[in-house]
């Protein structure tokens, strides 16, 4: 039995099966799936291995499959395996569902049936029967749709699903050595005829591209191409492991970080924005390529500012040299505020979540070099006090310059992010803004020898010192 043999070297190879494993061998009844139950039940015996059958009946083919089922069912009864089938329509599921591919959804379908049942019956195992042939035809598949390294890994030999290890016996097997398997032993099998439609790309490349490339140029194409699916997998498992040991670099508190990150290579700043992305969504589903390098672009390119729409109604935003994942359903940006501030009094801005506190004090030691503490000569304050943010056309005239700025240029070249910008209290007098917490005070009122009375005045954020909170 060459192909038992060779089906035990690929166990043996990528470390899929241990002494008292449980298998739940996935069986539709065509060629593949039963040339592997037959294989694996082999040595049985020898291995300590515990095998169950399954089967998911789509409901697609009418009688023609309800048979396949019946066949499956008889196959395990002839084998002494325990038998698990579950009937679906899937034409139904997918018209619930109003959209969505076939095929993608028979395969997340019968994958949640296997992974289902395997946990049920204490099964650590789900054994599948795709060949070399399938490897080839995925390989295929995801070049001409232009996927990257990942995609090209193909099928994986093990893979995790849920909570159950997925293993592909057959992965380094031929479909023609499936065939000359069951011809010697004299084992039927069912054939489905959807695989016979040529209209679907998977069945074109395999009864039609396939065999051309073989004529034209290899009849070792298959394997060639499963050969380079499997070099792709080596190569990726170090990448991956290096973009995981950036990724800590790159980022800070669930932020990355855009210098750090563009010191990189292209290849790891691909790996490190999805391992963020996929910290923050959960899963990678439905992020493609296209997401990928969208956000990347956000990094690299000249707006300070700007997002990225991510799937599950997310977003990637960029604030000058950080980048945050947000809902885009995140509340708006606070409408405009106003609060009268008497001298020696404090005023909680909740719409900031800052508290600015005041005192009256002598003259003497009233120098600070803390940008969010500020003193003014209180007699030369030019109007009553009045705390409120940021409105547009508002103008500062900054210590140390002539003239007036317009506050957003200021904000712009203090790399203030939007947000921030929204929602910073400013400190008015009359109609002058003389501070600014955090960015600075203006040329109004300046403590001098002549003065008498001093303002003092300090912002902090409620529940931190304001030097922690993030205004870049």
């Amino acid at each position: 039995m060459a192909l038992a043999r060779k089906v035990l070297e690929t166990i043996r190879k990528y470390g899929m099966l241990a002494r008292g494993d449980g298998v739940l061998a996935a069986v539709s009844g065509g060629p593949d799936s039963v040339a592997l139950l037959h294989a694996l039940t082999a040595f049985k015996e020898e291995s300590g291995l515990r095998f169950e059958v399954a089967h998911l009946e789509h409901g697609i083919r009418g009688e023609e499959s309800r048979a396949d089922a019946s066949f499956v069912a008889a196959l395990a009864d002839r084998l002494g395996l325990p038998f698990h089938v579950k009937e679906i329509q899937l034409s139904r599921a997918q018209a619930e569902r109003g959209a969505g591919n076939l095929e993608a959804l028979a395969r997340e379908e019968r994958y949640r049936f296997l992974t289902e049942t395997a946990r049920a019956r204490g099964l650590n195992k789900v054994a599948t029967g795709h060949t070399l042939d399938d490897q080839a035809e995925t390989l295929l598949m995801r070049i001409t749709r232009g996927s990257g390294r990942r995609g090209l890994r193909a099928i994986a030999p093990i893979a995790q699903y849920a909570d159950a290890v997925l293993i592909r016996p057959l992965i380094e097997t031929s479909r023609e050595d499936v065939e000359a398997y069951l011809a010697a032993e004299g084992l039927t099998y069912c054939i489905d005829r959807s695989n016979l439609d040529a209209a679907l790309l998977r069945n074109w490349m395999r009864l039609d591209l396939i065999p051309r490339l073989k004529e034209k140029i290899d009849p070792a194409v298959p394997a060639r191409l499963a050969r380079l699916a499997e070099i792709v997998r080596d190569e990726d498992v170090v990448l991956e492991r290096l973009a995981r040991e950036r990724l800590p670099e790159t980022t800070r508190a669930g932020e990355l970080l855009r210098e750090p990150l563009l010191a990189e290579p292209r290849a790891l700043q691909r790996r490190i924005v999805r391992l963020w992305l996929e910290q923050h969504l959960g899963n990678l589903k439905r992020v493609g390529f296209d997401h990928i390098e969208a956000v990347l672009d956000l990094i690299t390119g000249g707006a300070p500012n700007g997002h990225v729409a991510l799937p599950g109604s997310r977003e990637a935003v960029r604030r000058y040299e950080i980048l945050t994942v947000e809902s885009t359903h995140r509340l708006s940006l606070p409408e405009t505020y106003c609060y009268p501030f008497e001298p020696g009094s404090e005023l909680v801005v909740h719409e900031a979540r800052m508290k600015i506190s005041s005192s009256v004090v002598a003259p003497a030691g009233v120098m600070t070099k803390d940008a969010f503490e500020a003193f003014f000569d209180a007699d030369e304050l030019p109007g009553a006090l009045t705390v409120r943010n940021f409105r547009p056309g508002d103008r500062f005239g900054p210590l140390g310059m002539t003239g007036h700025k317009k506050l957003k240029e200021l904000f712009i070249d203090q790399k203030l992010p939007l947000n921030a910008r929204a929602t910073l209290p400013l400190l008015v007098a009359g109609e002058e803004i003389v501070w600014i917490p955090g960015c600075g005070r203006s040329r109004v009122a300046l403590v001098a020898s002549r003065t008498r009375s001093v303002l003092r005045v300090r912002a902090a954020r409620l529940g931190l010192g304001l030097q922690e909170a993030n205004f870049a």
